[in-house]
């Protein structure tokens, strides 16, 4: 169970990237007051964290009533994963992020940031989507479920965290170690990536077996 805690965490930490969002969070809330601040952090969590409950829970179901196979799911789940791997370490990811941050922020009637850009896509994106739908496939019953769902809400709290310290984190991390985190988490994702395909290429072959 330890293990399957610790694969889950790092791998939703990965994709959800806590300190990657703070910097974003910060730029986008630049004029706000702190209450104001405070309020769009817990929001933009919150409803992140509804998002990837819904499809943790009830994504399965979804791909069975469109007949798409779990192993099928893991192994396109596996190369999008991969994809966003390699976007981190060429440090593509954090350089999107920042043009969608400055679209937005140069657009003066959006002032709440909590639902867009914020909570989709930048915590409940296509990868976290994807990740939490894989994970709870590869769960074994109720309470391997539940340690998902503990590793997801665990890495929520710390995104939540991570926003409402935005301002601080940034001057204590500074641009270039959040470079070199961003591009190290990039290459362990890579390696989680990979066993997802190789998982889904297994599962297909057992069963054509």
């Amino acid at each position: 169970m330890i293990e399957l805690f610790v694969s889950a965490f790092v791998t939703l930490f990965v994709i959800i990237d806590p300190p990657g969002c703070a910097p974003i969070f910060a730029s986008l809330t630049k004029g706000a007051l702190p209450p104001q601040r405070r309020s769009m952090a817990i929001r933009s969590v919150l409803i992140a964290a509804g998002i990837l409950l819904f499809f943790g829970l009830f994504g399965e179901d979804l791909l069975r009533q469109l007949g798409v196979s779990l192993a099928a799911f893991r192994i396109a789940g596996g190369i999008m994963l991969f994809l966003i791997a390699l976007e981190m370490v060429f440090e593509k990811r954090t350089e999107r992020r920042e043009n969608r941050a400055n679209e937005i922020s140069a657009t003066p009637e959006i002032d709440d940031i909590s639902v867009f850009p914020m909570a989709i896509p930048m915590i409940a994106g296509p990868g976290s989507i994807a990740s939490v739908m894989l994970l709870m496939a590869r769960s074994d019953g109720l309470e391997e479920s539940f340690v998902v769902t503990a590793a997801l809400v665990g890495v929520l709290l710390l995104t939540m965290l991570a926003l409402l310290a935005a301002g601080p984190l940034m001057r204590l991390i500074g641009h270039k170690m959040e470079a070199m985190i961003t591009r190290l988490l990039g290459v362990i994702l890579a390696a989680l990536a990979a066993q997802f395909v190789i998982d889904g290429i297994a599962v297909s072959f057992a069963i054509k077996a």
